[in-house]
């Protein structure tokens, strides 16, 4: 499997993983100037590149990067972007500051984490029943803390 990234912009920086054994590869920020993120506030942060997979069935998830959440507040703003593997458009990265501080983004920062997964292509199907189980319509919370 590999995933072929196209530079759409000349200071882009391609994905790259921390440790060779890294679920996710750090995705950074592609900036003319830097960007102020204000205390609870988002913004759309360009990466300045397009991808493609070498193999259809997959599924690019994008995620916070911990550090990055933990010490700084910055997360995404849609909790986990999805990158469908036929888009062919350049990346973004939602950025959300949770915190009370302002936070400044420079070009090249890390901001998120790529990471592939395979996606099965299910048949949708309407059916009139579902079959019953020991939790049944029970929802949130049912289940205990």
């Amino acid at each position: 499997m590999q995933l072929f990234f196209k530079k759409l912009k000349e200071n882009a920086i391609l994905p790259t993983r921390a440790t060779a054994q890294s679920a996710g590869a750090d995705l950074y920020a592609c900036l003319d100037e830097p960007v102020l993120l204000k205390a609870g506030e988002t913004s759309m942060i360009p990466l300045g590149i397009a991808c493609q997979p070498s193999e259809e069935g997959t599924v690019i998830l994008i995620f916070p990067r911990s550090g990055l959440a933990s010490k700084n507040g910055i997360t995404l703003a849609n909790a986990v972007g999805v990158v469908d593997s036929d888009y062919r458009g350049e990346w973004k990265v939602p950025l959300h500051n949770i915190s009370q501080q302002d936070f400044v983004i420079e070009h090249g920062m890390r901001i998120a984490q790529a990471v592939l997964m395979p996606v099965p292509f299910p048949e949708i199907v309407e059916t009139a029943s579902l079959d019953m189980t020991g939790r049944g319509e029970n929802g949130f919370g049912s289940s205990g803390i």
